[in-house]
């Protein structure tokens, strides 16, 4: 009895050990949240803004990199590369929003400056 149960654990830990050598398939790496922020740093219009397409070059440069690693089942390096890719998508998006936050602000203060202009009143009639 005390050797039947024994070969019964030993079969589990055996059957658990090759289900578990079996399960390990090609490396699968999450690679949505560099995707997502590269398609917000096109939909902006970071490709237009000097200083922000230049991080969604290395962006896309980053994520193309990522996949070539992850098919040679470097995870890691991948994983790594993926992260860079969305800091760098992230950063382009930063720079077109401020941008466009620059050229806002222009555009209110020549409209201020116009205002001012066309309501002087002649300095010297009463």
């Amino acid at each position: 009895m005390k050797y039947r149960k024994m070969a019964i654990l030993a079969g589990c830990v055996l059957s658990a050990l090759v289900i578990g050598g079996c399960g390990s398939g090609p490396v699968v790496v999450n690679k949505e949240a560099s995707s997502s922020a590269i398609r917000a740093a096109e939909e902006v219009g970071a490709s237009n803004v000097p200083s922000a397409s230049l991080y969604l070059q290395l962006a896309k440069e980053e994520s193309e990199n990522a996949k070539l690693l992850a098919a040679k089942g470097e995870k890691e390096q991948s994983e790594s590369m993926l992260s860079r890719a969305q800091a760098d998508a992230e950063l382009a998006v930063a720079l077109s929003r401020g941008d466009a936050d620059k050229t806002e602000a222009n555009q209110a203060l020549e409209r201020v400056r116009k205002l001012r202009q066309d309501n002087q009143l002649p300095q010297g009639g009463k």
